[in-house]
């Protein structure tokens, strides 16, 4: 909340979405952020497909949603009792379509332009730290994402 405080006279458009862990969004909700935005930003637990159905995420098109930056697979107890307890109703193959790289081409094939994410489990202070330096480097210094993630790699 403060990251997006920090940067928010930057936005050039109006963001709208979910904050917060009260309630997690439902597949409808989901469909809705994804189809209408030009750029999506998940920071949350776990890994981000865990969180939408993938027979949905297959059939539909977002070709408008240029960029993804797809800050997940940070692990708590608690989310990691909510993923074990629904892994075990997946297969094998389903649950590695959930891996990143999986994750990125599922999403390239749904029509999202550039995909940033995360490659192994990390933290919250980690995960905030990129965060920040993504909006510091695409926003405040109007980098693009190439340059940024260059930045990040360093």
């Amino acid at each position: 909340q403060e990251i997006l405080e920090k940067y928010h006279a930057l936005f050039k458009v109006q963001w709208e979405g979910v904050i917060g862990n009260m309630c997690a969004p439902s597949q409808a909700e989901w469909e809705q952020l994804l189809t209408k935005c030009s750029a999506f930003l998940f920071y949350g637990m776990e890994r981000f497909m865990s969180h939408v159905l993938l027979n949905w995420l297959v059939a539909m098109n977002i070709p408008k949603c240029r960029l993804m930056i797809l800050l997940d697979l940070v692990r708590s107890q608690q989310s990691y009792q909510r993923i074990a307890n629904a892994d075990v109703h997946k297969s094998c193959p389903r649950i590695a379509l959930e891996r990143p790289t999986e994750t990125a081409m599922l999403l390239s094939l749904a029509g999202v332009g550039s995909i940033v994410a995360v490659q192994w489990y990390t933290d919250l202070e980690e995960n905030a730290e990129r965060l920040e330096s993504l909006f510091e480097n695409l926003l405040s210094f109007g980098r693009t994402t190439g340059q940024t993630i260059h930045v990040l790699q360093k």
